[in-house]
């Protein structure tokens, strides 16, 4: 099959070495501000990856042409932060055609949604069948341009929906050869749920911001950052997704609970469990505040969230005190700033019911 990958950091060469190490005519693209990984694989006509994934995968192309990324493509990742999606929306805006497939990998709360906005294509068009997942099939990390180490490839555990709903099943089966583990969700707002970084990352990052500005991230973020304290406000937030989602009967599995189905852990409590996860062993903390992982998982997750919670009358008031905690420390405010938020993405009226059917 002839596939595209949108987004060349870690996500996304661990994505295009995986489907090209399937057999698949792979290319890759991403904006000329990141040029580096793109001339390397380019260059080397391929990509280096160790640890669960692991050897050389040849890619077809590397550039910053998008024309040339869709060239006759079945399928279409698009794979980045939260704050790639719509830009690479705009990119093939007008450029699709009837019959492909995109997914957005992973949908950090209403990818799919924020993709098929910003591409110009309605809500309810199906003739570009248009899903999300709920993470990021790997823990990956770029060791260097044109390398990938993969702690971690899922086991289980990683949700996907598609935008309408009925061509879930058959996305799944056209991925089925690399992503055999994938899993079918209800609808984007189960997938947008099931999303754990809004949950862990913001917790993690606010309890050791000292040791973050002090050290420049010099310390391991799961291992060591990750006390039994801050494991009780990861829980705190947690509870209250899993409440938003059952306001729409959309089940939504505890974090630590998914993470043992996943591989990444082996206890389902939200303290030690994190500590000793094997997936996590050896990630490092973030070197600054300034940071996704309080930019995106606070700006479009948290905010997300805490909107639909307000839209379906669940109170979350430890998501809103992260959202505030995280404001002071960033000087902006990410719940003002409203970037991603049922509204923006043009669902804010809907009912619970409506939501759960999306």
């Amino acid at each position: 099959m002839k596939i595209a990958v949108l987004g060349a950091g870690a996500g996304g060469t661990a994505v295009a070495f995986d489907c090209a190490a399937h057999d698949h005519d792979v290319r890759i693209f991403d904006f000329p501000s990141f040029p580096d990984n793109i001339a390397t694989i380019a260059e080397q006509q391929g990509i280096h990856a160790s640890g669960d994934l692991d050897g050389f995968a040849p890619i077809i192309s590397a550039s910053h042409d998008i024309d040339e990324a869709l060239q006759d493509a079945e399928l279409i990742y698009v794979v980045g932060p939260a704050y790639s999606t719509a830009p690479f929306g705009q990119a093939v805006a007008g450029k699709l055609r009837a019959g492909q497939t995109v997914i957005v990998t992973p949908g950090s709360c209403g990818g799919a949604l924020a993709f098929k906005q910003a591409a110009g294509l309605d809500l309810d068009d199906d003739a570009i069948r248009v899903a999300e997942t709920s993470t990021l099939h790997y823990a990956v990390r770029l060791t260097e341009p044109g390398r990938i180490r993969v702690f971690l490839k899922l086991k289980a555990g990683n949700l996907l929906a598609a935008l309408p709903s009925q061509h879930t099943d058959s996305i799944l089966q056209l991925i089925d050869d690399v992503y055999p583990s994938m899993e079918s969700a209800t609808s984007v707002m189960q997938t947008s749920l099931q999303n754990a970084n809004p949950v862990i990352h913001p917790a993690v990052t606010l309890a050791n911001a000292a040791r973050i500005d002090g050290t420049g991230g010099d310390f391991l973020f799961y291992e060591e950052g990750v006390s039994d304290a801050t494991g009780r406000l990861i829980e705190a937030v947690d509870k209250e997704r899993i409440a938003i989602g059952a306001t729409m009967g959309i089940t939504v599995i505890p974090d630590p609970e998914l993470g043992m189905r996943q591989g990444y852990m082996l206890a389902d409590d939200y303290g030690e469990a994190y500590r000793t996860a094997p997936g996590f062993l050896g990630i490092g903390a973030q070197p600054q505040l300034d940071h996704r992982y309080l930019n995106e998982d606070v700006g479009y997750g948290l905010v997300f969230m805490s909107g639909l919670g307000r839209q379906l009358g669940v109170e979350t008031p430890t998501m809103d005190a992260v959202i505030h905690l995280a404001s002071v420390l960033m000087e902006r405010a990410y719940a003002t700033e409203a970037i991603r938020t049922p509204t923006s993405l043009g669902i804010g009226e809907l009912s619970a019911e409506a939501l759960g059917n999306l």
